[in-house]
This record gives structure tokens, sequence and C-alpha cells, in this order.
């Protein structure tokens, strides 16, 4: 197929609306990345997902709606995990809860699980679709399985181009780093993936920090696999000193002149929008064999979301 790239105005819209009711993919942008967007009803077009993407069908999708009542349509919001969406909604944040019988999600989307990933993007494109729509979109980040998240149009046509139905054009992505996944039972919450809300946020509405739990071979949200986010260039973390024939990317002073850097003033919300796009432009630049140095991040804040895609892109790929 064709990819069409389309203008994020009521035309764009309505075709979007118009290929996603038909069983189609429309990438389309949200706070955090592209999402690879399907009516999250329809099991063949949930099926094409994951074909599109070579992603395996044990990884589940977040589905994305357009306001609190929709998401109550498919999942069970005990009051603490009401007490979290009127928080953070629309937001960077997705909550894992159980899956309401009768639903009509596709059963893909859960991987065959009795949960569900479920989410209101903020972003008024995003939004647009939601509403022009009418319906769920299940939607993982709109690139090939287990590489660097798109934060732009030009990301998504590099990764999925002819793979897909259409782009929905919405310009760089504002926050740059996946939701954070929270699984909520009736009176606890843990961290199933750091994302563009902090545990500190979090911590601060629910009365505690949630415990980080991770399940690298059957995960029950997305994000969780150990191999993720990883460009074509292998990457070495928690570098000061980088060797000279390395490509670097820094992060405030940690090193000396490096090849991008992610935020030159040591601000963790500005590393995070360019985390992704940095690691594009640094893996089209670097030669065969070439490694990428990182620098030390914080753990703090965004810095957990931030350490946690790194630690993914640079753990060891199949086959290493």
């Amino acid at each position: 197929m064709q990819t069409q790239i389309l203008s994020a105005n009521d035309a764009g819209l309505s075709l979007s609306s118009l290929i996603l009711q038909r069983g189609g993919l429309v990438a389309f942008p949200t706070e955090t990345v592209y999402g690879l967007g399907a009516d999250a009803r329809n099991d063949k077009a949930v099926a094409a997902i994951f074909a599109a993407k070579g992603r395996p069908s044990f990884n589940p999708l977040i589905v994305h709606v357009q306001s609190l009542p929709a998401a109550t349509e498919f999942a069970d919001f005990s009051p603490l995990a009401f007490k979290l969406a009127q928080a953070f909604w629309p937001g960077p944040l997705s909550l894992v809860l159980p899956l309401l019988k009768g639903g009509q999600l596709s059963h893909l989307v859960s991987a065959g699980m009795p949960s569900v990933a479920i989410r209101i993007p903020a972003h008024p494109v995003a939004q647009g679709l939601l509403q022009v729509f009418g319906g769920p979109i299940a939607a993982p980040s709109a690139n090939p399985s287990g590489q660097i998240s798109p934060t732009t149009p030009g990301h998504v046509t590099a990764g999925l181009k002819d793979r897909i139905d259409a782009i929905l054009d919405g310009g760089l992505c504002s926050v740059g780093v996946e939701s954070t996944i929270l699984g909520v039972s009736d009176d606890d919450v843990t961290l199933l993936r750091p994302g563009g809300i902090s545990v500190e946020q979090i911590a601060k509405v629910i009365g505690f920090t949630p415990t980080l739990t991770t399940n690298e071979t059957t995960p029950n949200s997305p994000g969780q696999l150990l191999s993720h986010y990883a460009p074509k260039a292998d990457i070495v973390l928690n570098v000061t000193d980088p060797e000279p024939e390395m490509m670097s990317l820094g992060f405030g002073n940690a090193i000396a002149h490096p090849t991008l850097n992610l935020s030159p003033k040591g601000d963790l919300t500005e590393a995070a929008a360019n985390l992704f796009a940095h690691l594009h432009a640094l893996d089209a630049m670097a030669n065969a064999g070439q490694c990428i140095a990182v620098a030390p991040i914080p753990m703090t804040g965004l810095g957990l979301a931030i350490n946690d895609r790194l630690t993914r892109a640079a753990a060891p790929r199949d086959g290493q």
C-alpha cells in the first residue's frame, strides 16, 4: 500500500476516521510519541498493527479513548483508579485495569489477558481524531517493534512507509517519551513502565510511591520487553569520557563536546522531549560498528523514564 501523509485539519481527520472505520491503520500524534492506530474493536484491524510493526502477539496494546465515561465502557475502575484518572487525564498516563466483559474490545488488544491498558491522550490532534472516529483506538508506538519510538512524521515514514495507510501530521510530540503505565487494583498501584508522569507526581496524588514491577517474558503492559527502543548502533551507558571513535549523547556538561546533547542546561523535561529524535539522528550518522556513548542521567523525575528507555535500548538484541 502507499502511505498517505494527511494534514491535521478537518479533512485530514475525516479521512483518517474513514480509514479506521474501514479497518485501516493511521499513525497519529499524541503528546508522548506517534501512535499506530486501529479500531480497537476490530480483530482484523488490530492484527494488522502487529503485522505492520512485527510486534509479538503476546505484547498488549494501549487503548486510547476520548473521555473518562468512554473508558468506563471497557475497564473496571476502582476508587483509586478514578482518583488517578481525574488527576492526570487527559495526559501521558495509562492505567492497566480489569477488562469489562461485553466491552467489545478485540481480544488481541489485551493479548488474551483479563486486563486492559487504557488512557486519554492530551494532544489536540489525537483528541480530534477520537472525537470524529467516535470509538476506541488501539495504538502502540508507530515504529517497527523494538526500534526507536517516533516523535515526528518523518520518523514514522522511515520505519513504516507503505506498511500503513496514512500518517496524520501533527508535528513534533512535546513530551517525547511514552506514557507512564500503572497497574491499579482496589488498594494498590504498581509502576509497570516509567513515562511522562513521574513517580513523584503520582505519589503526591495517592500518598505512596508505586513499586516498579517488570515482566519481560509475558508482559501485561507495553514497554516491558528487555530489548526495546533500540537504534541499529550499539549503546553504552553512563559514559563521561567517550572513546574518540564513539558518537556521544550528552546531558548537561557531563560529556565535553558531545555529538548531540539531550539538554545542555541539564533539564530533564527537555531531555525527554529530545531523547528519541536524538537517537534517530545519531543512528543515521553512525558508521558501521560505531557505538553511541550516553552520559549519565539522574534517576529522578522524568530521568526514571529516560533511563528506562536507554537501558532497554542498550540491552542485548536477539542473536547477540
